[in-house]
């Protein structure tokens, strides 16, 4: 079972992939399209052209998980920023995954500044 943690680097692929691409063909977009390294326990997000599945890649230290999840009803929304990355945060993935709107969220910011003034 994987778990999505706060301390996870998680990447999404802008741009649609075809998903008649395996472990291995996925990995090696995450090499050339994307500049990381697939073996690094990051977890890959990526859409197909339709935009109603996602696969999420991550290398757990003794293999790969390859998860699929395909919509019933409806399209995920395209991601709104520029590139061919996009860097999530695990409750945005989590959002995404639900099919919510992750672009709009009104979230604090996870850094906040500590004051240890204590009035009297």
């Amino acid at each position: 079972m994987i778990q999505i943690t706060p301390h996870m680097r998680i990447l999404a692929a802008v741009e649609p992939v075809d998903f008649r691409k395996g472990i291995d063909s996925l990995a090696q977009l995450c090499r050339s399209r994307l500049a990381s390294d697939p073996f690094s326990g990051t977890v890959f997000v990526f859409m197909n052209r339709r935009r109603s599945a996602l696969r999420l890649l991550v290398y757990d230290g003794q293999g790969f998980w390859l998860c699929h999840k395909r919509l019933s009803r409806g399209r995920f929304r395209r991601f709104d920023r520029p590139g061919a990355l996009l860097t999530l945060a695990a409750h945005e993935l989590q959002v995404l995954l639900y099919n919510g709107d992750f672009q709009s969220l009104a979230v604090p910011s996870p850094w906040r500044r500590i004051t240890t003034d204590n009035p009297p």
